[in-house]
Protein backbone atom coordinates (compact mmCIF):
# COMPACT_ATOMS: atom_id res chain seq x y z
CA UNK A 1 0.00 0.00 0.00
CA UNK A 2 2.61 2.50 -1.09
CA UNK A 3 0.17 5.40 -1.41
CA UNK A 4 -0.49 5.20 2.33
CA UNK A 5 3.20 4.76 3.19
CA UNK A 6 2.16 1.52 4.87
CA UNK A 7 4.70 -0.86 3.45
CA UNK A 8 7.55 -1.67 5.84
CA UNK A 9 10.32 -4.14 5.27
CA UNK A 10 10.69 -7.35 7.16
CA UNK A 11 13.77 -5.89 8.88
CA UNK A 12 11.71 -3.01 10.23
CA UNK A 13 9.01 -5.46 11.20
CA UNK A 14 11.28 -7.64 13.25
CA UNK A 15 13.88 -5.23 14.57
CA UNK A 16 12.46 -4.26 17.92
CA UNK A 17 13.42 -1.60 20.38
CA UNK A 18 14.83 -2.76 23.68
CA UNK A 19 12.07 -2.94 26.25
CA UNK A 20 12.39 -4.07 29.82
CA UNK A 21 8.82 -5.13 30.45
CA UNK A 22 8.19 -8.87 30.65
CA UNK A 23 7.50 -10.51 27.31
CA UNK A 24 8.59 -7.47 25.28
CA UNK A 25 12.22 -8.40 26.00
CA UNK A 26 13.56 -9.90 22.80
CA UNK A 27 16.72 -10.15 20.73
CA UNK A 28 16.90 -7.90 17.68
CA UNK A 29 16.67 -9.52 14.27
CA UNK A 30 18.35 -7.56 11.50
CA UNK A 31 19.23 -9.85 8.64
CA UNK A 32 16.20 -11.91 7.63
CA UNK A 33 13.73 -11.89 4.79
CA UNK A 34 10.04 -12.63 4.49
CA UNK A 35 10.83 -15.80 2.59
CA UNK A 36 13.28 -17.37 5.00
CA UNK A 37 12.24 -16.04 8.37
CA UNK A 38 8.98 -17.81 9.23
CA UNK A 39 10.27 -21.34 9.83
CA UNK A 40 9.99 -22.12 13.54
CA UNK A 41 7.65 -21.24 16.41
CA UNK A 42 10.49 -19.10 17.78
CA UNK A 43 10.46 -17.10 14.54
CA UNK A 44 6.70 -16.67 14.81
CA UNK A 45 7.09 -15.53 18.40
CA UNK A 46 9.54 -12.82 17.40
CA UNK A 47 7.11 -11.64 14.73
CA UNK A 48 4.35 -11.66 17.34
CA UNK A 49 6.43 -9.37 19.54
CA UNK A 50 6.80 -7.15 16.50
CA UNK A 51 3.01 -7.03 16.32
CA UNK A 52 2.76 -5.96 19.95
CA UNK A 53 5.44 -3.38 19.27
CA UNK A 54 3.27 -2.06 16.43
CA UNK A 55 0.35 -1.69 18.84
CA UNK A 56 2.59 0.12 21.31
CA UNK A 57 3.80 2.50 18.60
CA UNK A 58 0.28 3.15 17.36
CA UNK A 59 -0.85 4.03 20.87
CA UNK A 60 2.06 6.41 21.34
CA UNK A 61 1.79 8.06 17.91
CA UNK A 62 0.98 11.73 17.39
CA UNK A 63 -0.59 13.32 20.45
CA UNK A 64 -2.39 10.09 21.28
CA UNK A 65 -5.75 9.00 19.90
CA UNK A 66 -6.92 6.69 22.66
CA UNK A 67 -6.95 9.23 25.50
CA UNK A 68 -5.89 12.73 24.47
CA UNK A 69 -7.97 13.19 21.32
CA UNK A 70 -11.03 11.39 22.65
CA UNK A 71 -11.09 13.36 25.89
CA UNK A 72 -10.68 16.65 23.99
CA UNK A 73 -13.64 15.69 21.79
CA UNK A 74 -15.80 14.77 24.78
CA UNK A 75 -17.74 17.03 27.14
CA UNK A 76 -15.15 16.48 29.88
CA UNK A 77 -12.20 18.45 28.46
CA UNK A 78 -11.20 21.34 26.23
CA UNK A 79 -8.34 21.63 23.77
CA UNK A 80 -6.03 23.64 26.01
CA UNK A 81 -2.26 23.71 25.16
CA UNK A 82 -0.08 26.85 25.13
CA UNK A 83 -1.55 30.28 24.65
CA UNK A 84 0.84 30.96 21.77
CA UNK A 85 0.38 27.55 20.14
CA UNK A 86 -1.57 26.86 16.98
CA UNK A 87 -5.27 26.13 17.21
CA UNK A 88 -5.24 22.50 16.13
CA UNK A 89 -6.56 21.23 19.45
CA UNK A 90 -9.34 23.81 19.32
CA UNK A 91 -10.23 22.56 15.84
CA UNK A 92 -10.57 19.05 17.24
CA UNK A 93 -12.44 20.21 20.33
CA UNK A 94 -14.93 22.32 18.38
CA UNK A 95 -15.26 20.01 15.35
CA UNK A 96 -14.58 23.05 13.19
CA UNK A 97 -11.88 23.06 10.50
CA UNK A 98 -12.11 26.84 10.26
CA UNK A 99 -10.56 27.16 13.72
CA UNK A 100 -7.24 26.09 12.20
CA UNK A 101 -7.51 25.78 8.40
CA UNK A 102 -3.82 25.02 8.00
CA UNK A 103 -4.09 21.91 10.19
CA UNK A 104 -4.96 19.37 7.51
CA UNK A 105 -2.82 16.55 8.88
CA UNK A 106 -3.55 16.53 12.63
CA UNK A 107 -3.81 12.74 12.64
CA UNK A 108 -1.22 11.94 9.99
CA UNK A 109 1.17 10.17 12.38
CA UNK A 110 -1.67 8.21 13.96
CA UNK A 111 -3.05 7.04 10.59
CA UNK A 112 0.38 5.87 9.47
CA UNK A 113 1.29 4.17 12.76
CA UNK A 114 -2.03 2.33 12.98
CA UNK A 115 -1.79 0.96 9.45
CA UNK A 116 1.83 -0.03 9.97
CA UNK A 117 0.71 -1.96 13.04
CA UNK A 118 -2.04 -3.63 11.00
CA UNK A 119 0.61 -4.53 8.43
CA UNK A 120 2.64 -6.29 11.10
CA UNK A 121 -0.37 -8.32 12.23
CA UNK A 122 -1.26 -9.20 8.64
CA UNK A 123 2.33 -10.21 7.87
CA UNK A 124 2.39 -12.67 10.77
CA UNK A 125 -1.09 -14.04 10.06
CA UNK A 126 -0.28 -14.63 6.40
CA UNK A 127 2.82 -16.67 7.23
CA UNK A 128 1.59 -18.91 10.05
CA UNK A 129 1.17 -21.84 7.68
CA UNK A 130 4.81 -21.48 6.64
CA UNK A 131 5.95 -22.35 10.17
CA UNK A 132 6.75 -25.93 11.19
CA UNK A 133 4.63 -26.30 14.32
CA UNK A 134 5.61 -29.91 15.03
CA UNK A 135 5.68 -30.35 18.79
CA UNK A 136 4.18 -26.89 19.36
CA UNK A 137 0.81 -27.26 17.69
CA UNK A 138 -1.12 -25.49 20.46
CA UNK A 139 0.96 -22.36 20.01
CA UNK A 140 -0.32 -21.75 16.50
CA UNK A 141 -3.84 -20.85 17.57
CA UNK A 142 -2.52 -18.84 20.50
CA UNK A 143 -0.27 -16.71 18.31
CA UNK A 144 -2.99 -16.31 15.71
CA UNK A 145 -5.43 -15.26 18.43
CA UNK A 146 -3.09 -12.61 19.79
CA UNK A 147 -2.35 -11.18 16.35
CA UNK A 148 -6.04 -11.13 15.41
CA UNK A 149 -6.97 -9.43 18.68
CA UNK A 150 -4.38 -6.72 18.03
CA UNK A 151 -5.66 -6.24 14.49
CA UNK A 152 -9.23 -5.99 15.75
CA UNK A 153 -8.19 -3.56 18.48
CA UNK A 154 -6.48 -1.31 15.93
CA UNK A 155 -9.37 -1.39 13.49
CA UNK A 156 -11.87 -0.63 16.25
CA UNK A 157 -9.97 2.53 17.11
CA UNK A 158 -9.73 3.52 13.46
CA UNK A 159 -13.32 2.84 12.44
CA UNK A 160 -14.61 4.84 15.41
CA UNK A 161 -12.37 7.79 14.59
CA UNK A 162 -12.64 7.87 10.82
CA UNK A 163 -15.72 5.82 9.88
CA UNK A 164 -15.13 4.73 6.29
CA UNK A 165 -11.57 3.43 6.17
CA UNK A 166 -9.56 1.08 3.94
CA UNK A 167 -9.83 -2.51 5.14
CA UNK A 168 -6.53 -4.31 4.62
CA UNK A 169 -6.28 -7.96 5.63
CA UNK A 170 -3.07 -8.95 3.84
CA UNK A 171 0.41 -7.37 3.78
CA UNK A 172 -0.39 -5.69 0.47
CA UNK A 173 0.92 -2.57 -1.29
CA UNK A 174 -2.32 -1.89 -3.16
CA UNK A 175 -4.14 1.44 -3.02
CA UNK A 176 -7.25 0.24 -1.22
CA UNK A 177 -10.45 2.31 -1.29
CA UNK A 178 -12.53 2.94 1.79
CA UNK A 179 -14.97 0.23 2.72
CA UNK A 180 -18.20 0.24 4.70
CA UNK A 181 -18.03 0.24 8.49
CA UNK A 182 -20.00 -3.02 8.47
CA UNK A 183 -17.17 -4.73 6.60
CA UNK A 184 -14.67 -3.49 9.17
CA UNK A 185 -16.86 -4.58 12.06
CA UNK A 186 -17.32 -8.00 10.47
CA UNK A 187 -13.55 -8.49 10.54
CA UNK A 188 -13.34 -7.16 14.11
CA UNK A 189 -16.06 -9.56 15.26
CA UNK A 190 -14.49 -12.54 13.52
CA UNK A 191 -11.02 -11.79 14.88
CA UNK A 192 -12.22 -11.33 18.44
CA UNK A 193 -14.46 -14.39 18.41
CA UNK A 194 -11.53 -16.48 17.19
CA UNK A 195 -9.34 -15.12 19.98
CA UNK A 196 -11.99 -15.72 22.63
CA UNK A 197 -12.45 -19.30 21.45
CA UNK A 198 -8.78 -20.21 21.12
CA UNK A 199 -6.93 -18.53 23.97
CA UNK A 200 -6.57 -20.57 27.18
CA UNK A 201 -8.93 -19.89 30.08
CA UNK A 202 -6.13 -19.07 32.52
CA UNK A 203 -7.37 -17.01 35.45
CA UNK A 204 -5.63 -13.82 36.56
CA UNK A 205 -4.21 -15.51 39.68
CA UNK A 206 -2.80 -18.40 37.65
CA UNK A 207 -1.24 -16.23 34.93
CA UNK A 208 2.53 -16.17 34.69
CA UNK A 209 3.56 -12.59 35.62
CA UNK A 210 6.05 -12.64 32.75
CA UNK A 211 3.10 -12.76 30.33
CA UNK A 212 1.28 -9.71 31.70
CA UNK A 213 0.47 -7.41 28.84
CA UNK A 214 -0.24 -10.23 26.42
CA UNK A 215 -3.73 -10.73 25.09
CA UNK A 216 -5.91 -13.13 27.07
CA UNK A 217 -9.21 -14.84 26.52
CA UNK A 218 -10.73 -12.38 28.99
CA UNK A 219 -9.46 -9.36 27.08
CA UNK A 220 -10.99 -10.71 23.87
CA UNK A 221 -14.35 -11.40 25.52
CA UNK A 222 -14.41 -7.96 27.13
CA UNK A 223 -13.56 -6.19 23.89
CA UNK A 224 -16.31 -8.07 22.06
CA UNK A 225 -18.83 -6.56 24.48
CA UNK A 226 -17.35 -3.07 24.11
CA UNK A 227 -17.52 -3.35 20.32
CA UNK A 228 -21.09 -4.67 20.53
CA UNK A 229 -22.26 -1.76 22.67
CA UNK A 230 -20.64 0.84 20.45
CA UNK A 231 -21.71 -0.61 17.12
CA UNK A 232 -25.31 -1.27 18.10
CA UNK A 233 -25.60 2.15 19.73
CA UNK A 234 -23.91 4.35 17.12
CA UNK A 235 -25.45 2.59 14.13
CA UNK A 236 -28.78 1.73 15.77
CA UNK A 237 -28.54 -2.02 15.16
CA UNK A 238 -29.81 -4.98 17.16
CA UNK A 239 -26.67 -7.07 16.95
CA UNK A 240 -23.02 -6.86 15.92
CA UNK A 241 -23.16 -7.39 12.14
CA UNK A 242 -25.08 -10.63 12.66
CA UNK A 243 -22.06 -12.13 14.41
CA UNK A 244 -22.75 -11.36 18.09
CA UNK A 245 -26.16 -10.98 19.73
CA UNK A 246 -26.91 -9.09 22.92
CA UNK A 247 -27.20 -12.33 24.89
CA UNK A 248 -23.90 -13.56 23.49
CA UNK A 249 -22.14 -10.31 24.37
CA UNK A 250 -23.43 -10.64 27.92
CA UNK A 251 -22.36 -14.29 28.09
CA UNK A 252 -18.80 -13.28 27.20
CA UNK A 253 -18.78 -10.77 30.06
CA UNK A 254 -20.26 -13.23 32.53
CA UNK A 255 -17.46 -15.63 31.64
CA UNK A 256 -14.90 -12.94 32.49
CA UNK A 257 -16.68 -12.21 35.77
CA UNK A 258 -17.10 -15.85 36.80
CA UNK A 259 -13.85 -17.35 35.56
CA UNK A 260 -11.33 -14.58 34.88
CA UNK A 261 -10.24 -14.16 38.48
CA UNK A 262 -10.31 -10.36 38.37
CA UNK A 263 -11.51 -7.99 41.07
CA UNK A 264 -11.72 -4.34 41.99
CA UNK A 265 -8.72 -2.76 43.68
CA UNK A 266 -10.17 -1.73 47.05
CA UNK A 267 -9.04 1.91 46.93
CA UNK A 268 -9.79 3.66 43.62
CA UNK A 269 -6.89 6.11 44.01
CA UNK A 270 -4.43 3.21 44.17
CA UNK A 271 -5.09 2.48 40.51
CA UNK A 272 -3.20 5.63 39.49
CA UNK A 273 0.44 6.49 40.28
CA UNK A 274 -0.08 10.23 40.76
CA UNK A 275 -3.15 9.73 42.94
CA UNK A 276 -1.62 7.16 45.28
CA UNK A 277 2.18 7.62 45.27
CA UNK A 278 3.54 4.98 47.67
CA UNK A 279 0.21 3.11 47.75
CA UNK A 280 0.05 2.48 44.00
CA UNK A 281 -1.41 -0.95 43.29
CA UNK A 282 1.10 -1.39 40.49
CA UNK A 283 0.89 -2.35 36.88
CA UNK A 284 -0.97 -5.54 36.08
CA UNK A 285 -3.03 -5.38 39.26
CA UNK A 286 -6.13 -7.56 39.56
CA UNK A 287 -8.33 -4.94 37.90
CA UNK A 288 -6.32 -4.78 34.67
CA UNK A 289 -7.97 -6.88 31.98
CA UNK A 290 -5.90 -5.43 29.14
CA UNK A 291 -3.26 -2.73 28.92
CA UNK A 292 -0.77 -1.42 26.40
CA UNK A 293 2.69 -1.66 27.93
CA UNK A 294 5.13 1.24 27.96
CA UNK A 295 8.57 1.86 29.41
CA UNK A 296 11.23 4.58 29.61
CA UNK A 297 13.72 3.33 27.00
CA UNK A 298 12.61 5.47 24.03
CA UNK A 299 15.33 7.44 22.29
CA UNK A 300 15.64 10.09 19.59
CA UNK A 301 16.70 7.47 17.02
CA UNK A 302 13.27 6.00 16.40
CA UNK A 303 12.95 3.55 19.29
CA UNK A 304 9.44 4.14 20.60
CA UNK A 305 8.65 2.53 23.94
CA UNK A 306 7.14 5.38 25.97
CA UNK A 307 3.65 6.76 26.50
CA UNK A 308 4.72 10.19 25.28
CA UNK A 309 1.11 11.35 24.90
CA UNK A 310 0.92 11.65 28.68
CA UNK A 311 3.10 14.77 28.45
CA UNK A 312 0.37 16.50 26.43
CA UNK A 313 -1.93 16.28 29.48
CA UNK A 314 0.53 17.57 32.08
CA UNK A 315 0.32 20.91 33.88
CA UNK A 316 1.46 23.63 31.51
CA UNK A 317 5.29 23.90 31.60
CA UNK A 318 5.56 23.67 35.39
CA UNK A 319 6.39 20.82 37.73
CA UNK A 320 4.60 20.89 41.09
CA UNK A 321 5.35 17.76 43.12
CA UNK A 322 4.27 15.10 42.44
CA UNK A 323 3.06 16.35 39.06
CA UNK A 324 5.55 16.81 36.26
CA UNK A 325 5.39 19.49 33.62
CA UNK A 326 3.56 18.97 30.37
CA UNK A 327 1.98 20.91 27.53
CA UNK A 328 -1.39 21.71 29.16
CA UNK A 329 -3.56 19.92 26.62
CA UNK A 330 -7.03 18.60 27.41
CA UNK A 331 -7.79 20.96 30.31
CA UNK A 332 -10.59 19.46 32.37
CA UNK A 333 -14.07 20.94 32.12
CA UNK A 334 -15.20 22.26 35.54
CA UNK A 335 -18.57 20.61 34.84
CA UNK A 336 -16.92 17.25 35.36
CA UNK A 337 -15.37 18.28 38.67
CA UNK A 338 -18.73 19.55 39.84
CA UNK A 339 -20.52 16.40 38.67
CA UNK A 340 -18.87 14.36 41.43
CA UNK A 341 -20.49 14.03 44.83
CA UNK A 342 -18.31 15.38 47.64
CA UNK A 343 -18.10 11.84 49.08
CA UNK A 344 -16.99 10.27 45.80
CA UNK A 345 -13.32 9.29 46.18
CA UNK A 346 -12.90 9.22 42.39
CA UNK A 347 -13.10 13.02 42.26
CA UNK A 348 -9.67 13.83 43.67
CA UNK A 349 -8.17 10.62 42.28
CA UNK A 350 -9.11 11.49 38.71
CA UNK A 351 -8.55 15.25 38.54
CA UNK A 352 -5.86 17.66 39.69
CA UNK A 353 -7.51 20.73 41.21
CA UNK A 354 -5.07 23.63 41.39
CA UNK A 355 -7.11 25.42 44.05
CA UNK A 356 -8.17 22.46 46.17
CA UNK A 357 -4.64 21.07 46.30
CA UNK A 358 -3.15 24.52 46.98
CA UNK A 359 -0.78 24.22 44.03
CA UNK A 360 1.29 27.29 43.21
CA UNK A 361 0.65 27.37 39.46
CA UNK A 362 2.47 30.34 37.94
CA UNK A 363 2.14 29.78 34.21
CA UNK A 364 -1.45 30.83 33.66
CA UNK A 365 -0.32 33.42 31.09
CA UNK A 366 1.14 30.58 29.03
CA UNK A 367 -1.97 28.38 29.27
CA UNK A 368 -4.82 28.45 26.78
CA UNK A 369 -8.30 27.50 27.99
CA UNK A 370 -7.26 27.37 31.62
CA UNK A 371 -9.91 25.91 33.90
CA UNK A 372 -7.97 25.21 37.10
CA UNK A 373 -8.19 21.46 36.49
CA UNK A 374 -5.87 18.90 34.86
CA UNK A 375 -6.00 15.12 34.47
CA UNK A 376 -4.45 13.09 37.29
CA UNK A 377 -4.86 9.51 36.06
CA UNK A 378 -2.35 10.03 33.30
CA UNK A 379 0.16 12.78 34.02
CA UNK A 380 3.97 13.10 34.10
CA UNK A 381 5.47 12.81 37.58
CA UNK A 382 8.47 14.22 39.43
CA UNK A 383 10.16 13.55 42.74
CA UNK A 384 10.26 16.09 45.58
CA UNK A 385 13.35 17.69 44.04
CA UNK A 386 11.48 18.25 40.79
CA UNK A 387 13.33 15.57 38.83
CA UNK A 388 11.30 13.74 36.22
CA UNK A 389 10.66 10.15 37.33
CA UNK A 390 11.06 9.03 33.74
CA UNK A 391 14.53 10.60 33.53
CA UNK A 392 15.41 9.43 37.03
CA UNK A 393 14.81 5.85 35.89
CA UNK A 394 17.20 6.34 33.00
CA UNK A 395 15.03 7.84 30.28
CA UNK A 396 16.68 10.28 27.91
CA UNK A 397 13.90 12.89 28.21
CA UNK A 398 10.59 13.28 29.99
CA UNK A 399 9.12 14.11 26.58
CA UNK A 400 9.51 10.59 25.20
CA UNK A 401 10.30 8.43 28.25
CA UNK A 402 6.99 8.31 30.10
CA UNK A 403 6.48 4.72 31.24
CA UNK A 404 2.94 4.50 32.61
CA UNK A 405 0.91 1.77 30.89
CA UNK A 406 -2.38 2.63 29.24
CA UNK A 407 -5.03 0.48 30.93
CA UNK A 408 -7.50 -0.02 28.11
CA UNK A 409 -9.93 -2.39 29.83
CA UNK A 410 -10.53 -2.45 33.58
CA UNK A 411 -12.64 -4.97 35.46
CA UNK A 412 -14.91 -2.12 36.55
CA UNK A 413 -15.86 -1.71 32.89
CA UNK A 414 -16.63 -5.41 32.62
CA UNK A 415 -19.05 -5.08 35.55
CA UNK A 416 -20.77 -1.97 34.20
CA UNK A 417 -21.05 -3.36 30.67
CA UNK A 418 -22.62 -6.54 32.03
CA UNK A 419 -25.04 -4.45 34.08
CA UNK A 420 -25.94 -2.42 31.00
CA UNK A 421 -26.59 -5.56 28.97
CA UNK A 422 -29.14 -6.74 31.53
CA UNK A 423 -27.24 -9.30 33.61
CA UNK A 424 -29.34 -11.00 36.31
CA UNK A 425 -26.94 -9.47 38.84
CA UNK A 426 -26.97 -6.04 37.18
CA UNK A 427 -27.78 -4.14 40.37
CA UNK A 428 -25.06 -6.02 42.27
CA UNK A 429 -22.44 -5.25 39.61
CA UNK A 430 -23.50 -1.61 39.56
CA UNK A 431 -23.33 -1.42 43.34
CA UNK A 432 -19.86 -2.98 43.51
CA UNK A 433 -18.40 -0.17 41.44
CA UNK A 434 -20.19 2.54 43.42
CA UNK A 435 -19.41 1.00 46.81
CA UNK A 436 -15.72 1.19 46.04
CA UNK A 437 -16.11 4.87 45.13
CA UNK A 438 -18.13 5.91 48.20
CA UNK A 439 -16.95 3.54 50.92
CA UNK A 440 -18.93 4.05 54.12
CA UNK A 441 -20.90 6.85 52.44
CA UNK A 442 -22.38 4.50 49.85
CA UNK A 443 -26.11 4.88 49.22
CA UNK A 444 -27.73 2.58 46.70
CA UNK A 445 -29.45 4.11 43.68
CA UNK A 446 -31.52 2.16 41.15
CA UNK A 447 -29.86 0.92 38.02
CA UNK A 448 -31.21 2.50 34.84
CA UNK A 449 -29.67 3.80 31.64
CA UNK A 450 -29.26 7.37 32.85
CA UNK A 451 -27.59 6.29 36.11
CA UNK A 452 -25.38 3.84 34.25
CA UNK A 453 -24.14 6.44 31.78
CA UNK A 454 -23.46 8.91 34.59
CA UNK A 455 -21.61 6.26 36.57
CA UNK A 456 -19.49 5.40 33.57
CA UNK A 457 -18.62 9.07 33.16
CA UNK A 458 -17.43 9.34 36.76
CA UNK A 459 -15.65 5.98 36.85
CA UNK A 460 -13.76 6.28 33.56
CA UNK A 461 -13.09 10.02 33.39
CA UNK A 462 -9.82 10.68 31.61
CA UNK A 463 -9.48 7.13 30.28
CA UNK A 464 -10.67 7.69 26.70
CA UNK A 465 -14.11 6.16 27.14
CA UNK A 466 -16.57 9.02 27.68
CA UNK A 467 -16.66 10.27 24.07
CA UNK A 468 -17.57 6.87 22.71
CA UNK A 469 -20.21 6.43 25.42
CA UNK A 470 -21.79 9.68 24.23
CA UNK A 471 -21.71 8.76 20.55
CA UNK A 472 -23.26 5.36 21.11
CA UNK A 473 -26.27 7.06 22.65
CA UNK A 474 -26.84 8.83 19.33
CA UNK A 475 -25.29 11.83 17.63
CA UNK A 476 -28.02 14.14 18.94
CA UNK A 477 -27.31 13.09 22.53
CA UNK A 478 -23.58 13.53 22.01
CA UNK A 479 -23.95 16.93 20.35
CA UNK A 480 -26.22 18.19 23.12
CA UNK A 481 -23.80 17.06 25.84
CA UNK A 482 -20.65 18.44 24.20
CA UNK A 483 -21.98 21.75 22.87
CA UNK A 484 -21.63 24.76 25.15
CA UNK A 485 -20.63 28.39 25.40
CA UNK A 486 -18.33 28.97 28.34
CA UNK A 487 -15.86 31.51 29.69
CA UNK A 488 -12.30 30.22 29.94
CA UNK A 489 -8.96 31.95 30.46
CA UNK A 490 -6.55 32.34 27.57
CA UNK A 491 -3.28 33.66 28.93
CA UNK A 492 -5.11 34.80 32.06
CA UNK A 493 -7.74 36.74 30.10
CA UNK A 494 -11.39 35.71 30.19
CA UNK A 495 -12.44 34.49 26.77
CA UNK A 496 -15.70 33.01 25.49
CA UNK A 497 -15.42 29.59 23.92
CA UNK A 498 -18.25 28.11 21.86
CA UNK A 499 -18.71 24.53 20.74
CA UNK A 500 -21.61 24.25 18.30
CA UNK A 501 -23.90 21.23 18.26
CA UNK A 502 -24.39 21.68 14.52
CA UNK A 503 -20.68 21.07 13.88
CA UNK A 504 -20.75 17.82 15.82
CA UNK A 505 -23.81 16.66 13.90
CA UNK A 506 -22.28 17.70 10.57
CA UNK A 507 -19.21 15.54 11.18
CA UNK A 508 -21.28 12.73 12.75
CA UNK A 509 -18.63 12.72 15.46
CA UNK A 510 -15.98 11.47 13.03
CA UNK A 511 -12.51 12.95 12.70
CA UNK A 512 -10.52 14.46 9.86
CA UNK A 513 -8.79 12.01 7.54
CA UNK A 514 -5.26 13.32 6.92
CA UNK A 515 -5.32 15.28 3.67
CA UNK A 516 -1.84 14.02 2.81
CA UNK A 517 -3.26 10.50 2.69
CA UNK A 518 -6.06 11.63 0.37
CA UNK A 519 -3.44 13.17 -1.92
CA UNK A 520 -1.22 10.07 -1.81
CA UNK A 521 -4.22 7.91 -2.73
CA UNK A 522 -4.81 9.99 -5.89
CA UNK A 523 -8.27 10.82 -4.65
CA UNK A 524 -9.28 7.24 -3.87
CA UNK A 525 -9.84 8.29 -0.26
CA UNK A 526 -12.69 10.72 0.40
CA UNK A 527 -12.74 13.20 3.27
CA UNK A 528 -15.34 12.87 6.02
CA UNK A 529 -18.27 15.29 6.05
CA UNK A 530 -17.52 18.57 7.81
CA UNK A 531 -13.76 18.28 7.35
Amino acid sequence: MKNFKLYIGIIALLSLAACKKSFLDTEDVTSVSEQNFYNTPADAYKALIGTYDGLQRAGASGSGLAVVATEVMSDDAFGGTGNADGFGFQMIDEFDKLRSPSDQDMFKDNWSAYYKAVYRANMLLSHLDQVDWTGSETLRNVYESEARFIRAYLYFDMVRFWGNIPLVTTPSSENFPQTSPDSVYSLIAADLKFAAANLPATSYAAQDPATHGRVTKWAAESLIARVFLYYTGYYGKQDLVGAVSKSEALAYLEDVINNGGFGLVSNFANLWPAASLSNYAGEDNKETVFSIKYTYTSDWNGNVDGSSWIVMLGIRVQSIYPYGLGWGGGTVNPKLWNAYNANDTRKSASIISIADENLDFKNIKDQREYTGYYWKKYTPMVDEAGTSLAEKMGGVSFQISQFQDYVSIRYADVLLMAAELGAPKAQQYFDEVRQRAYGSNFVQIPINQANLMNERRLEFAGEGIRYWDLLRQGIDVAASAIAESVTLQNGGVNTTKTISASKIKETKGLSQIPYSQITLSNGVLKQNAGW
